[in-house]
């Protein structure tokens, strides 16, 4: 069994190659994230991909933001699936079910934590290496992000964290094993981070602080999942799967490391192969990750109520155009127009078969003759004697028009002065090489001001390769370095 994890940065960019990207990722069951696409948009080429069944779940208040996406092979067809954590968007049989108890949650509260599309459930039948066939449920989720100038951001994204701890422990509780995969949107360790800074500072954190007491940690009682990356790759460094596309940190692998697959502790310590990252994979600021497990799975005999082929916009669409076309033998005998029924206006076909115009020896005229360029029309023939005289006043204006002066080189100075264009950048000390022009979008009192900068990626300080410090504004104040 093999799992992926994408945040993928927006579904609808080429709709028409989903496919070939969910092959060339060649995962069982790949798991999206941050499509950006809510069900209005959602397009017939993404919602139903021949060779797999889908699973979306769209934001509520947002349009083109959020989202995440579960797409199965036939061969890993859920027998439930459901979007969001609690029951408040379940409409339908074939949900997944253990909620947990959610008493510490208000109803808006919980509406509000499922509103923005950020997690699809997908429960699967599956044979262990044993023999033993159990309950595998796939949580896709996608995590808010805290915006350190929206402090309530914050709240929001602890209190997810919390529901979907609830969540998933009350699977596990019910006897399912568990995976949460996806973009969590915290950088766990020191290890997993560029530049941790303060250490100190760094563990404070209050979405590393859980995420430490979600994690089974071998020397204590802890969590009951595992980190599967770091449990088999415990100390590999720049191991990320973020990176800023602004400042070209993947040029110099200068990231964090915010996606995970995180498996219940029994599954990760006996199913589970590798854990892998796939940085090579290009197209989004984030790269895929993936998992191989020695688990089987056993797919169910349909899908699931909440595949996106059973909506109702997709119902009865699926079929493929080639099921509609026949070649015919242009030798056999085709039934002629006599022998169908008389329409309901009483004039039968035959009758209107005669009104055809065309020449009827011709036979069906080829749809090319259509299109076949129109006989230019001839023009008489004129001899010598009778060639027309040309009329100076019927020629063409632009004909008789005197050149117009060349500028003098007063005028051309002028101009020059005038439009000068933009000046040189100024070289960067740490290279020698023209710098990059930068705006100010930060909100303060220098937002729209322009500056240079090395045009290098940003990277770590020890990196020669990385962004000098240099820094420049336009205005022509000296040079200052951080």
């Amino acid at each position: 069994m093999r799992l992926v994890s994408w945040n993928i940065n927006g579904i609808r960019r080429s709709p028409e190659a989903l496919r070939h990207l969910l092959d060339s990722l060649g995962a069982d069951v790949t798991c999206l994230q941050e499509t950006r696409v809510t069900r209005d948009l959602l397009e017939e080429p993404l919602a139903i991909v021949e060779g797999y069944s889908s699973y979306f779940s769209f934001s509520r208040c947002r349009s083109g933001y959020s989202g995440v996406a579960t797409f199965c092979k036939n061969n890993a067809t859920p027998g439930a699936a459901e979007e969001g954590l609690t029951s408040l968007l379940t409409t339908h049989q074939g949900a997944v079910g253990s909620y947990g108890n959610t008493e510490e949650f208000t109803e808006d509260e919980l509406r509000s934590l499922d509103s923005e599309g950020r997690a699809v459930l997908t429960q699967h039948q599956i044979r262990t290496s044993d023999g033993q066939e159990k309950t595998l449920t796939i949580m896709n989720v996608y995590c808010p992000h805290a915006d350190p100038e929206k402090p309530e951001r914050l709240t929001y994204k602890l209190r997810f964290y919390r529901l979907l701890q609830l969540r998933a422990e009350a699977l596990l509780q019910a006897g399912s094993h568990v995976i949460i995969l996806g973009d969590v949107n915290t950088s766990h360790r020191p290890l997993d981070h560029c530049d941790p800074a303060d250490l100190e500072c760094f563990e404070e954190n209050p979405g590393r602080q859980w995420l430490t007491e979600f994690l089974w940690q071998p020397d204590r009682d802890s969590g009951l999942f595992v980190d599967s990356f770091r449990h088999f790759h415990p100390t590999t460094v720049g191991a990320f799967t973020c990176w800023s596309t602004a400042t070209g940190a993947r040029l110099t692998n200068y990231g964090t490391r915010l996606d995970y697959i995180l498996g219940d502790r029994a599954l990760v310590l006996e199913e589970f192969e590798d854990s892998f990252l796939m940085p090579e994979v290009e197209g989004s600021d984030h790269c895929p990750i993936g998992a191989t497990l020695r688990t089987e799975l056993i797919p169910a005999p349909r899908c699931p109520p909440l595949c996106t082929r059973y909506l109702p916009e997709f119902a009865g669409r699926q079929q493929k155009l080639s099921r509609f076309l026949i070649k015919l033998d242009p030798n056999s005998a085709e039934p002629t127009s006599a022998q169908f029924q008389e329409k309901n206006d009483g004039v039968p076909l035959k009758t209107r078969a005669k009104k055809t115009c065309g020449d009827p020896g011709q036979g069906q005229l080829s749809l090319l003759r259509f299109f076949q360029a129109g006989r230019p029309p001839e023009k008489p023939l004129i001899t010598g004697a009778q060639e027309p005289k040309t009329d100076p006043a019927s020629q063409d204006p632009r004909a008789v028009v005197p050149p117009l002066p060349e500028p003098s080189r007063g005028q051309a100075a002028f101009w020059k002065a005038v439009l000068k264009g933009p000046p040189r950048p100024p070289l960067c000390k740490g290279h020698g090489e023209p710098c990059v022009l930068r705006t100010v979008r930060k909100a303060g009192p220098n937002f729209g001001r322009q500056f240079y900068v090395c045009s290098r990626p940003v990277g770590h300080i020890s990196n020669p390769a990385a962004r000098c410090d240099f820094f420049l504004w336009v205005s022509g104040k000296t040079p200052v370095t951080h």
